[in-house]
């Protein structure tokens, strides 16, 4: 018959832990060819696995959020050109784009 312990009602003793690793959520993920890629590029004996693939997320997510924070104030640089709240001289930046493409020829 299994004993109850505390709130694991119905698990043996021999199955329960008393101390969790973490009460936050967990996601599977699977490691396919570009994932392993990804995690060989930047640690290929990782302690661990999931540790390296928190980490990468976790990078991930901020250069994602510093990639879209670059591209709002690029907007916003365009959007106070077009407004007029910036000077912008059109005709210096055609100059400068043609001397940059007559250079790559």
């Amino acid at each position: 018959m299994l004993s109850l312990i505390g709130s694991a009602a119905g698990v043996p003793q021999g199955r329960y832990t008393w101390v969790m690793a973490s009460t936050h959520p967990r996601v599977q993920v699977t490691v396919d060819a570009e994932l392993a890629a990804a995690m060989d590029a930047v640690d290929p004996h990782p302690q661990s696995r999931s540790r390296l693939i928190r980490d990468l997320a976790i990078r991930g997510a901020e250069a994602e959020r510093d990639e879209r924070e670059r591209r709002d104030r690029a907007i916003e640089h365009l959007l106070s050109i077009s407004s007029g709240e910036t000077d912008y001289d059109f005709d210096a930046a055609r100059t400068i784009h043609a001397e940059r493409e007559a250079g790559r020829g």
